[in-house]
Parts: C-alpha cells; structure tokens; sequence
C-alpha cells in the first residue's frame, strides 16, 4: 500500500499522539492500582482501553515501516 507524504504524516502524527496516550494510561494504571481502594471497573476499562492502543499503534507502525523482500 503506498502512501503520499501527506497520508504518511498523518499516520505519523496519529501515531505519535497514540503512543504519548498509551504512556499516559500507563501512568493512571500504576497510580489507581496504587490505592488502597482502587475502582477495581475503572482500572478495567483503563487496561483494556491501553490494549487498544497498543493494537492500534502496531498496525499503524506496519502500514508506515515498509516491507522488505529478502
């Protein structure tokens, strides 16, 4: 599939904005599960939200890292 610079970029910037996402939900999982009382549901939603991401983000690095015929 190829891509013009702009559809490139796009997924680029996407990417990028994915990934700082998927480092963030990071950073509110470790803190929730840090609580004494931790909402067992939000913490959940917040894993399973952070799995999509990061499904998300492995396809948009295979359609932007172009294949190599060996």
């Amino acid at each position: 599939m190829a891509l013009n610079e702009d559809e490139e970029s796009a997924l680029a910037d996407e990417l990028e904005r994915l990934r700082q996402e998927h480092r963030d939900l990071d950073t509110a999982i470790e803190a929730l599960a840090a609580l004494v009382v931790a909402d067992r549901l939000q913490l959940q939603r917040l894993k399973k939200r952070k799995l999509a991401l990061r499904d998300r983000i492995a396809y948009l690095e295979d359609v932007l890292t172009p294949d190599i015929i060996a």
